[in-house]
Formats: structure tokens, sequence, C-alpha cells
């Protein structure tokens, strides 16, 4: 529990000097794995529809995370539950060659990874929105990993 306290105001301190931030939340994994039924769904506001957005992915991992690559479906829905995007996020946890881990280490085995949903993208409409993430794995639970989240930024394109 203490390692968590920590990791927590560790990540506060470095991002709380983020101007580009809109949004970011995580969901704790605190068996240290996620069931293909957790879908983790994630809700923002956004009222400058003028500005560019970058929409990202965060998965946590430990090194006991069993294979190199992850995959994960995503949905974007407005307010009213109209999807308005949807995609498959991949990445390397790991490198396959040597399987050295990937990502920033925050603290030993733990390893953070931001993964790109949508780059410069702009609301057509304010409002709240919703991004929903499900695991796409060939296993129903996904050891090693123990946080997903979103972050919404602004875009440096005006």
């Amino acid at each position: 529990m203490r390692f968590f306290l920590v990791l927590f105001l560790l990540a506060l301190f470095v991002t709380g000097c983020d101007n580009t931030r809109v949004y970011e939340e995580y969901t704790d994994f605190n068996e240290r794995y996620w069931i293909v039924k957790e879908v983790p769904s994630f809700e923002f506001s956004i009222q400058d529809t003028l500005a560019h957005y970058n929409i990202l992915g965060n998965v946590r991992n430990s090194v006991s995370y069993p294979w190199s690559r992850i995959f994960i479906n995503y949905t974007l829905q407005d307010s009213t539950g109209v999807e308005l995007h949807k995609g498959l996020l991949s990445d390397f946890l790991f490198d396959a060659k040597t399987g050295k881990p990937n990502g920033v280490s925050g603290l030993g085995d733990i390893f953070d990874h931001q993964l790109p949903l949508l780059k410069d993208y702009q609301f057509k409409r304010p409002g709240k929105y919703k991004v929903s993430f499900e695991q796409f794995m060939r296993t129903d639970t996904l050891q090693g990993i123990l946080a997903v989240g979103l972050r919404v930024e602004r875009s440096e394109k005006e």
C-alpha cells in the first residue's frame, strides 16, 4: 500500500506542471491483472471546440506481463451514446527480441506507456464524452497489467 502511495505522489508531482492536460485518469486493477469482462471507461468534458486535442490511452504494467505486445479496443462516444470513433490499439510493452521492457519506468518493475488513440482531434460540439477500453488478447486474464487510463491534452496544432 505504501508503494502505491509513493507512486501516486510521484505521478502527481510529475504531472502537476503539465499545462496541456485537459483530463487524465486511471482505473487500477488491484489484483494486478485485467479480466476481459472489465471495461474501464472514462468521462470527460470538452468546452473549446476550436482547439485540437490528442487522446491517449495509458497502460501501466509490471515485468510479470507474459507477452511482448498488448491489444486494446477503444470506443469514443458522445453524451448521447453515439459512437464517434472506434479502433484497435497495439503496442510492444517489451522488446520482441531482447525482452527488455519498453515504456517509462516509474519504480522498479513498473512501466508506463502512452498509446495514441487520436491525434489533433477536433470535437464538433461542447459537452461530455466517454472513452471505453476492452482488452483484446487471446486470454481472459491479463497478468501484470496494473492500470489503464485516458489522457486528453491540447494539441500543439491550433
